[in-house]
């Protein structure tokens, strides 16, 4: 499965980006027909801690999964999308 990592108004560095492929990647073990996935993170200017925005999109073979979540760290946010596309994959199954 490839991944696309897009991060707007910021550079992400080498290890965040290698975190979201590791638990990206995890998510084959969950649903094999996972052709690529999409993650994009934003900044968001707001006075608010949690100004860190991830989007995950799937594409699979029965057709697309998307999750957005924000909070105070990229790592967080992914992981809170992660598990809301874990339970949207158990719910297709």
């Amino acid at each position: 499965m490839t991944t696309k990592i897009q991060s707007v108004h910021f550079d992400a560095d080498k290890k965040l980006l290698q975190f979201i492929e590791e638990r990206v990647n995890k998510l084959t073990k969950f649903h094999s027909g996972i052709i690529h996935s999409d993650v994009i993170l934003k900044l968001e200017n707001a006075s608010d801690t949690a100004n860190k925005i991830a989007e995950i999109k799937l594409h699979t073979k029965n057709g697309d999964l998307f999750a957005k979540k924000q909070e105070k760290s990229f790592e967080a946010a992914v992981d809170g999308a992660l598990e809301a596309l874990k339970r949207q994959i158990d719910k297709k199954k």
